[in-house]
Formats: structure tokens, C-alpha cells, sequence
């Protein structure tokens, strides 16, 4: 890893840290620690790319009804008086590299993260965080897994980085949930898919709380020890004891 993404103590300038990077922090602090601190990172496996063409087809499909000033009929469906969200700053804050980015003072962190879309509340006139989920499950899909905590983390800290832009955002948002159907008599070339808008109450109030702990931990002489529950670490610890000579 390039030794300017790796965290200074000694530099004044605003640290960057991504939203994925925050939540590697509260998986692990000390993943988080060798990773920002010194350039140990985590194996990663491969990219999810049916994923990511979803989530690039719903984008295209909810811009279509963003410029026709239409809501999508998902949304009339579900009785929701919303419409697709045309902020100027979209493009950007979509993008991986640049996302919705602000500097939180306390820390000295510019964090940033890329946001899968944004409603418009016609009632209020509040901005409504939308995200993309996709799977194949034979269940209906939920976010009730103790797993998915990590996705309701991620839509809380997209309502925090838009807030700090003096935004008005709804706590409520909306997970777009995605689920390959398994159930057809052939493939054909196509996977087909049931859509289900999942509401979500949102609440940052751990956000900021947290950059405070991950600045802090960034600026120790030495790695916090491993977390109980980490598969990494646990893996590192047992293959140590293993190779010892």
C-alpha cells in the first residue's frame, strides 16, 4: 500500500477514511489499525460483479424516472409519495472515488462514502437515502440478520455525510432489496428478480462517537489487541503458534 493512504500521526492535513474503513474499525480495531496504520490489509476475495450490473441497472432505470420528474412505480406501489432525487452533486456522490465527503473537526477525518440514491419526500421535502441490496434466497428477504447490521450502519452513516452537506434527510430510508428468483422451470439467459422496498429507521447518533475511537486507536504506538469474534485475527494467532520454531 502506497505510504500516503497510510495514517501519519505526524501530518496535520485531514486523514481520508471511507465508510468501508470505519466499518472494518468496528468490526476490528486492530484489522483496522494494520490496515490503515501499516499497510497489512485483510485477503480480499473476488468482486461481487452481479451485484455491482444490478445495482448499475437500478440506477439507470430510477434516473429514466428522476428526469421525467415520475416516481418510480415501485414507489407508487408501496403508497409512497416520493420521487428519484435530481441534486446536482449525484454523479459524484456516486462515485467510489469521490462520495459524499466532509472533514469532521473532532477527529481530523475526512470521511467520505459512494450513496446508491436519493428520494425526494413530496410531503416534506426532505431527502430520502436510498441503497441497493441484491441476493438469491428462497425465503422472503429481510434486514433482520444479525449480519445485516452492517447495512443498517451503512444507510445511518449516508443520512450522517449528507447532513453535514446542511441537508435535510429523513430518518426513515429505504434498502431496495433484490432477490434472484430460484424458482423458474429454466434459466434462459436471464435471471429474473422479485423487488421488495424495506423501510428503515435510522439513527447516527453513533457516528460520531466512533471517528473520535477509530482517530484514537490510528494514533497508538501499537495495535490494539485482537477482537474476540475476529476470523482474521484468530486465523493470524493460530498460524503464529503453528510456524514458531
Amino acid at each position: 500500500m502506497p505510504a500516503a493512504k497510510l495514517f501519519s500521526p505526524e501530518s496535520a492535513a485531514p486523514y481520508p477514511l471511507s465508510r468501508t474503513k470505519v466499518e472494518l474499525f468496528l468490526e476490528c480495531p486492530r484489522c483496522f489499525y494494520l490496515d490503515r496504520r501499516l499497510g497489512i490489509s485483510r485477503p480480499t476475495g473476488p468482486p461481487f460483479n452481479l451485484n455491482s450490473a444490478v445495482d448499475a441497472l437500478l440506477k439507470n432505470e430510477f434516473d429514466a424516472y428522476r428526469e421525467a420528474g415520475r416516481p418510480h412505480p415501485l414507489m407508487t406501489e408501496a403508497g409512497l409519495r416520493v420521487v428519484p432525487h435530481p441534486h446536482p452533486q449525484l454523479d459524484a456522490w456516486r462515485n467510489n472515488f469521490k462520495g459524499v465527503r466532509a472533514t469532521h473537526a473532532a477527529s481530523n477525518l475526512e470521511v467520505y462514502g459512494a450513496i446508491d440514491d436519493l428520494w425526494r419526500d413530496l410531503d416534506t421535502d426532505e431527502l430520502i437515502v436510498a441503497d441497493y441490496k441484491s441476493t438469491s434466497k428462497t425465503t422472503e428477504v429481510t434486514i433482520d440478520a444479525e449480519w445485516q447490521g452492517s447495512y443498517k450502519r451503512q444507510m445511518e452513516f449516508y443520512q450522517w455525510l449528507l447532513r453535514q452537506q446542511g441537508l435535510a434527510i429523513a430518518r426513515r430510508g429505504w434498502f431496495v432489496y433484490c432477490n434472484g428468483r430460484r424458482d423458474l422451470p429454466a434459466f434462459d439467459g436471464k435471471l429474473e428478480f422479485t423487488i421488495k422496498l424495506i423501510p428503515y429507521e435510522g439513527n447516527d447518533g453513533w457516528v460520531e462517537s466512533t471517528l473520535l475511537a477509530a482517530r484514537e486507536t490510528l494514533g497508538a504506538q501499537e495495535p490494539p489487541g485482537p477482537a474476540t469474534r475476529c476470523q482474521f485475527c484468530a486465523f493470524a494467532e493460530k498460524s503464529a503458534k503453528v510456524m514458531k520454531p
